[in-house]
């Protein structure tokens, strides 16, 4: 059924929209279950708002665990019972699909890497790496492996001929099993610079504007279109014997689901 939407969803999201009304109504009279959804962290605001929407619209309770992907992709494997991923990489759902827990992996969204830095940090896109580079400005990333923003930020090294430098006085201090959490309430990325942890971290853009409205002084740096890394997000339904599992993801793909992702600073699938 799924690989079925899936293929047709080139044909365009009208046609998707139709058939994901039709599983809603549904799903609905047949009082179904609740859907398990497995995220990236980076999309909790957003995909927040969409599973509350399409729990309005179908009737179907969801129930939500964000974190890093690869650690979320850990937890799958070792048995938790997530019906839908949406990771913030290809490569998790991707390794899913692989050893034949779910399927297939598409792309429903794409994001890309900005800079946050604290209010007394002179910088801009033109000087971001001479102030990356610098002995005394702390350098902040997520982990790598265990979360894809930690990957494209070491990606981002890569590109700028400075990767060793980069690598060796980056501070890995998100997404990691050992990570420390940020207050309850607070929103990890604002409390990292704003605490001193970092004076500039590499992180979501659309992170980075959530943190900036919970701490106006912080200042997003837009990467230099040399240095710049996207992110493609992939989606992938693991227990297709569960229609309603099958209807979120379709729901993820459709025009409402895409316009909120679009709300909350994702490029979405549906963009030209």
């Amino acid at each position: 059924m799924w690989a079925r939407i899936l293929g047709a969803r080139i044909l365009g999201t009208r046609i998707l929209g139709a058939g994901i009304m039709a599983l809603g109504i549904g799903t609905a009279q047949a009082g179904a279950e609740e859907v398990t959804l497995y995220a990236a962290g980076s999309l909790k605001a957003a995909l927040g708002e969409v599973a509350q929407r399409f729990s309005e619209a179908h009737g179907t309770a969801v129930t939500t665990q964000f974190g890093p992907s690869g650690l979320m992709r850990e937890r799958i494997e070792a048995g938790e019972p997530a019906q839908v991923f949406a990771s913030a990489n290809m490569r998790h759902p991707a390794l899913l699909e692989a050893a034949g827990l779910g399927g297939p992996v598409t792309l429903f969204a794409r994001n890309k890497l900005c800079a946050l830095a604290g209010p007394g940090l002179a910088v801009t896109g033109d000087t971001l790496l001479d102030v990356m580079l610098r002995e005394e400005v702390k350098l902040g990333t997520s982990t790598p492996k265990a979360d894809p923003s930690g990957d494209y930020a070491f990606a981002l090294f890569e590109k700028t001929g400075q990767a060793e430098a980069l690598k060796a006085k980056s501070l890995q201090l998100t997404g990691g099993p050992e990570s420390a959490k940020a207050p309850a309430g607070r929103n990890t990325y604002a409390w990292v610079v704003d605490s001193g942890q970092a004076d500039l971290f590499l992180t979501y853009c659309t992170n980075a504007v959530l943190a900036q409205k919970e701490v106006p002084g912080l200042q997003i740096v837009q990467i230099p279109e040399a240095l710049s890394v996207g992110a493609d997000y992939g989606l992938i339904v693991l227990d297709d014997t569960a229609p309603d599992a099958a209807a979120l993801a379709e729901y993820i793909l459709s025009e409402p689901g895409q316009a909120v992702l679009g709300e909350f600073g994702f490029e979405t699938v549906t963009a030209r």
